[in-house]
């Protein structure tokens, strides 16, 4: 199933600068959204209250595969795009494969770019970082939602002890 919420990194950049001609602010995210669960629903929520538009950078299947391991991630890229465009707080979705946002975020050029509580502005890669600087996009760090990981749910679905 293919939603108009679902766009072409390709056509980031254009689709942006109309919402933004329109005096709509832009918020951006990125993640691998891999298990959707609760915390992932806040966070998203939170994020689009900073401005009129959310758009959310999808680690492709390969980079998840390198951020989290060879058995990620569970959900194919498709699978997790769609979900995350059923949100109603989700207004855009691109995927992109490289293992860094720094081209999603460039093309994405948000007034605003959003990062769990797991982060702060100097753990942020500097690649991102300097691509944040050059845009102007001001960083908000989102508290972590704690109790809610899905590497934890993975292991409680592994049986691991905690």
């Amino acid at each position: 199933m293919r939603t108009s919420k679902i766009i072409q990194l390709s056509e980031l950049k254009e689709r942006v600068a109309k919402l933004r001609a329109e005096g709509r602010k832009i918020v951006a995210t990125n993640g691998c959204f891999d298990l959707l669960h609760a915390g992932h629903v806040r966070y998203l929520a939170t994020a689009r209250a900073l401005g009129d538009i959310l758009v959310v950078g999808l680690n492709g299947d390969q980079s998840v595969r390198e951020l989290k391991g060879t058995d990620r991630p569970i959900n194919n890229e498709q699978d997790r795009a769609e979900l995350l465009a059923a949100l109603e707080s989700v207004d855009l979705v691109t995927i992109f494969p490289e293992l860094r946002a720094t081209h999603f975020i460039e093309n994405a050029a948000p007034e605003v770019y959003v990062k769990g509580g797991d982060y702060d502005s100097e753990t942020l890669n500097p690649e991102e970082r300097a691509a944040l600087r050059k845009i102007g996009s001001r960083i908000e760090i989102v508290p972590f939602e704690k109790g809610y990981s899905t590497s934890g749910l993975l292991g409680k679905l592994r049986g691991d002890k905690k």
